[in-house]
């Protein structure tokens, strides 16, 4: 099909030196597609929030411990309709549809280089290899895709707008619940800031030897998942990898690296990944929300985990260390007690 990344080709020689080698879900990665195993995230209803005092400091207290103990939660009653993502979703399956030689052109959709992106035709190895593509637009650049994309736009546009006050209603509570001042959030973060992630993971023949995303935490303060209803979401729990199952009522919700530094590892960024799929493809969209580059990441708790570092330069480190080591070092790289 002409709108398939060429993965096969790419990838071929990796694969060939591999052939004999191990896969991604052999127990050493620890990887695992097994969809008996799925667990469920905790659940937040978050229509709790509108109740008495007592239900609704539980909900938050739920919240907070989630993030604590998992860094990832669900929550439902959140305000985004299903005929929004519902829209969406059908938008997003027809913009990936677009020819693959379209895909990549430089101004396709009028959007900046880079909007589009696929696997990792850098990769070195097979652990570095992601079974998947997507455009990665920040908010401002949405208004960008040009008239004949107005219904994608649209789409994209009404899903940011819902699920912005969202973000920051779940920031606020979190903070909140740290003692924390969630001015900080208001003055480093805008709209100008965070940007979206349509995602597509194409049925892959290779799926027990690849990834559909590799292993990795996200650099943002808060992300905000809406998922298929496939699976494929797996994120690390005490040193496991756990299945998320899908709800398809709810929206996933984790924490970023910046708020596990802020918060001084009172919130964790769990790392998580995506497995491919062998027969089915899978769609996903990402909300993260992201302050400016100059932003500067410290604790008010003492005494501080990780060293006084701004959002620019956090990025920039992790450029560096995935050219040279092909991998995310992250927060690690700011520990006070180096």
């Amino acid at each position: 099909m002409d709108y398939e990344p060429p993965f096969l080709e790419v990838y071929k020689p990796l694969l060939l030196q591999n052939s004999h080698g191990v896969g991604v879900d052999d127990g050493v990665s620890g990887i695992r597609n097994d969809k008996s195993e799925w667990c469920e995230l905790p659940l937040i209803d978050l229509s709790r929030l509108s109740l008495d005092h007592v239900e609704r400091e539980e909900c938050m207290k739920e919240m907070s411990e989630a993030a604590r103990t998992w860094g990832f939660f669900q929550v439902v009653n959140h305000g985004v309709s299903q005929e929004l993502l519902q829209n969406l979703r059908h938008e997003q399956m027809e913009v990936f549809r677009n020819p693959f030689a379209e895909k990549t052109r430089e101004n396709f959709l009028n959007l900046p280089p880079r909007s589009y992106r696929w696997g990792n035709p850098s990769a070195t190895n097979l652990s570095q290899i992601s079974w998947s593509e997507a455009f990665h637009l920040f908010l401002p650049d949405i208004a960008r895709i040009e008239d004949q994309h107005q219904s994608l736009r649209s789409s994209i546009e009404a899903f940011a707008s819902a699920v912005a006050p969202l973000a920051e209603r779940l920031l606020q509570i979190l903070a909140q619940k740290l003692n924390m001042k969630f001015s900080y959030f208001q003055e480093n973060c805008s709209a100008n800031t965070c940007f979206l992630r349509l995602n597509r993971y194409p049925p892959c023949p290779l799926h027990s030897r690849v990834f559909g995303l590799l292993p990795h935490t996200d650099s943002s303060f808060l992300t905000i998942l809406n998922q298929d209803q496939i699976g494929g979401l797996q994120l690390m729990k005490d040193g496991k990898w756990i299945s998320v199952k899908p709800n398809p009522q709810a929206l996933v919700v984790n924490i970023g690296d910046l708020f596990q530094a802020v918060s001084n590892d009172k919130y964790i960024s769990a790392k998580h990944q995506v497995v491919g799929g062998e027969k089915e493809e899978r769609f996903s969209v990402a909300y993260f929300y992201n302050p400016r580059k100059d932003a500067v990441i410290e604790s008010e708790m003492m005494p501080a985990v990780y060293r006084k570092f701004s959002f620019g330069e956090y990025r920039e480190q992790i450029e560096k260390d995935v050219k040279k080591t092909g991998d995310k070092v992250g927060l690690s790289r700011f520990l006070l007690s180096q």
